[in-house]
């Protein structure tokens, strides 16, 4: 990965609060997965997204910078959190809205 995309990551996740590498856009989400995590991130706030069909770097790039081999990736304030099943876990759990809010769970 070049330094220039690991530089536009890094600042893409510490601009906002809720970034989601994903298939397609917010209005035009081009998998179900990646349908999916909009989904559930949406009623915690913006979601900012990247659309990684737009540019294979950028869909290779994200891999290799969070060591994950798939898409969606989500990062929460600055954290990577993982993929549309592990936001699906922690919302059943009642964890997701703790979790953007920056508190801690209670459980």
């Amino acid at each position: 990965m070049s330094p220039e995309l690991k530089a536009r990551f890094d600042e893409e996740i510490r601009s906002h609060k809720i970034v989601l590498f994903m298939k397609g856009n917010a209005l035009f989400p081009q998998c179900g997965f990646s349908a999916r995590a909009l989904q559930l991130l949406q009623p915690y706030g913006e979601v900012h997204t990247v659309d990684v069909l737009a540019d294979p770097n950028i869909r290779q790039g994200i891999k290799e910078y969070s060591n994950w081999p798939t898409i969606p990736q989500v990062y929460i304030n600055g954290e990577f959190v993982g993929g549309s099943d592990i936001l699906m876990e922690l919302a059943e759990r009642g964890e997701l809205e703790a979790l953007v809010s920056g508190k801690k769970a209670e459980g």
